[in-house]
């Protein structure tokens, strides 16, 4: 009895194991998603997610979604992942909403760059649409929030 009641506290309490397996999506993230990731953390982007898309999306396996404070910043983190990754052999399929910098899409095939003004980021909720995907757990070097200086917008 008192083993069933651990396999039964462990179905109804799964954290630990889906910890466990967020750590190693993101130790198994693809080169270029983490330097996607590290060039938009030099340019201070703000709460930067990766969603793992692979099971319920054909059309690519992750989106990096990070934000802005203003327009001129969104522009800086698109131009510095963009160029980062250009130096590293991989351009971008397709680059949309640069001139407007309220969403700025870079499409590398396999993973997609979604770089947000805070309040559109609020407006298009990616992360609820895409609410099915595994968030994968990034390392805190990644995240300019921890350190940044930047004041966030309510």
């Amino acid at each position: 009895m008192k083993q069933n009641s651990t396999v039964k506290e462990q179905s109804l309490n799964p954290q630990p194991n889906v910890r466990s397996t967020l750590a190693t999506a993101s130790e198994a993230l693809d080169e270029r998603v983490q330097l996607a990731l590290h060039a938009a953390g030099e340019k201070k982007a703000l709460e930067p997610v990766v969603l793992d898309l692979r099971e319920i999306a054909s059309f690519t396996d992750y989106f990096l979604i990070v934000s802005g404070a203003n327009e001129r910043q969104v522009q800086a983190i698109s131009d510095e992942v963009y160029e980062t990754l250009k130096k590293s052999g991989h351009a971008a399929a397709r680059v949309e909403g640069y001139k407007t910098a309220e969403w700025i899409l870079l499409d590398y095939g396999d993973f997609v760059v979604h770089v947000f003004e805070q309040k559109a980021r609020k407006f298009y909720d990616l992360e609820r649409l895409w609410r099915e995907s595994k968030r994968v757990d990034l390392p805190a070097e990644y995240n300019a929030d921890s350190g940044s200086s930047l004041r966030r917008e309510s």
